[in-house]
Order: C-alpha cells, then structure tokens, then sequence
C-alpha cells in the first residue's frame, strides 16, 4: 500500500532533526575548544581559524596521557573479562535449575545492586591496604568486577532464561558434561548479551574517576580520567587541554562501541524478556 507524505511525517521528521542537533552542539563545542589556540576568547561553539593541533600533542605530554591510556587498557579489559567469565558461568546454572535455592542464589546476588557504593566504601579501603593493594592496578580491578557482577549475572539470566535448551539437551545425551556444554555450546549462543555487557562495563569502568583517584593516589599510577582532571585546578583550567585530552582519550570506547554496537539493543532487549 502506498502511504502519502503527510504533515505527520513531517512533523517527526522536524522533531527527529532538532534532536539530533541537540546532541551534537555538545560534539561540536568540545572540538571547537579542543582546537582553539591557548588564551582565545571565542565562542565555544564558533572555532578559531586556523584551528591548530597543538592542544592534542601539549595535552599527551603534560597529563603523560600514553602511561594513564595503558593502565586504563588494562584495567578495563582485565576487569570486562573477569566479569562475563564469572558472569556467564554464575548465570548459567541460575537460569537452568528452577529449585528453590535457585530462585534464592538469584535473589541473593541481584541484591548486591541494591548496596550503594560509599557504604562500602571505608571496608574496601582497609582491606586493599591489608592486602598491600594499594596503588596497584589490581586493587581497580578487584572492585570493579565484584560491583558490577549482580547487574551482569541479572543480564546473562534473563538472556538465558528465553533461550532454548535443545542443543544442550542434544550434547548432554551425546555425553557432552555440563561445563563443557556451557563452554561450546551456551556461551557462542551468547553473543547478543555478551556484547552488550562488555559495552556498558567497559563504559563504566573507563569513565570512573573517584575509584582511581582514591586507590591509586601517591603511587603514580595513574588513569586517563584522573590523568585529565590534572589540567583542572582551583584558579587556572586549561579547557583546551582538557577538550582535546578527552577526544584522545575517547578513541579506545568508541572503537568497542563500534565493533559491538549490533549487540547492544539486541542483547538487552533479549535479556529483558524474562
């Protein structure tokens, strides 16, 4: 059937475009400070010419952001990977066993979203500082994989719970045991889910600035949020080295984003199913 262009597509059309100029006068503010020259006075939203490129290589150097880049990297990808490792196997069993301490395990786990932060937040510290922790990468890892397992383990449930069991049903009576079938069978079928929890991990963990700043401090080490912060002070900020430093240190989310963006909405609409 053919349908008419009517002044409600246009309608949506205008609303569409004004949204989408909303969302990027931010984009283009934060370039437009990132290559104006030191001391200028323009607007932020109209850029100097000829912009330059010098803010990119003094902000590499002043915040050593290569150094605070790497450890975020490690970070990062030690926590994502220690999380749907311990993710998927936890959910497994919870989305495949329905007795009762099942249901409870679940219950139990997915309470850890209700407990804020700061309140452990004193017995975290003395703990790490027991554990000689302190200023050391792994101290970051340990907490951002034990706060963001209950979100995880609720994904990876849902997901599992709306996927079929035949396949497994099929290498359990070829003699295939339950790891195994988790391993060859489950966890390629978990792409959509998988994805999306490495997206919205990796996003959390690379933008957390307290956690680094606390556990990491007078060690040296250093993040890319703390390394950036750097330029900002009580009487002087240096916002075109804190624009440019912030598009450098960007790159590394959106080149996840990217490559799993099809997973996303896939993922999370497929977990909240159940």
């Amino acid at each position: 059937m053919h349908h008419r262009y009517t002044w409600r597509t246009s309608l949506r059309e205008t609303a569409l475009l004004l949204f989408a100029v909303i969302y990027v006068i931010p984009l283009l503010s934060l370039l437009s400070v990132a290559l104006r020259k030191d001391g200028s006075s323009a607007n932020a939203l109209a850029p100097d010419w000829p912009p330059t490129f010098a803010n990119f290589g003094e902000a590499w150097e002043q915040a050593h952001l290569g150094a605070a880049l790497t450890n975020s990297v490690v970070v990062a990808a030690c926590s994502v990977v220690l999380i749907v490792t311990i993710s998927s196997l936890a959910a497994y069993p919870l989305a495949r066993v329905t007795r009762t301490w099942s249901r409870a395990a679940f219950v139990f786990v997915v309470g850890g979203l209700l407990i804020p932060g700061q309140l452990a937040l004193l017995p975290l510290y003395t703990t790490m500082r027991d554990l000689n922790l302190l200023g050391s990468l792994w101290a970051l890892v340990l907490i951002n994989v034990g706060g963001q397992i209950p979100f995880s383990v609720f994904l990876y449930t849902l997901f599992l719970r709306e996927l079929p069991t035949d396949y497994e049903e099929a290498a359990l009576l070829d003699g295939c045991g339950p790891l195994r079938s988790f391993v060859r069978i489950v966890f390629p079928l978990l792409r959509p889910i998988t994805g999306t929890v490495i997206i919205l991990n990796t996003v959390g963990i690379w933008n957390e600035f307290f956690t680094p700043l606390l556990y990491l401090s007078g060690s040296g080490t250093i993040t890319a949020p703390v390394a950036i912060y750097g330029f900002v002070s009580q009487f002087v900020s240096q916002w075109e080295l804190v624009f440019a430093a912030l598009l450098m240190s960007v790159i590394p989310v959106l080149v996840v984003y990217f490559a799993l963006q099809k997973y996303v909405i896939k993922g999370f609409a497929g977990g909240l199913k159940g």
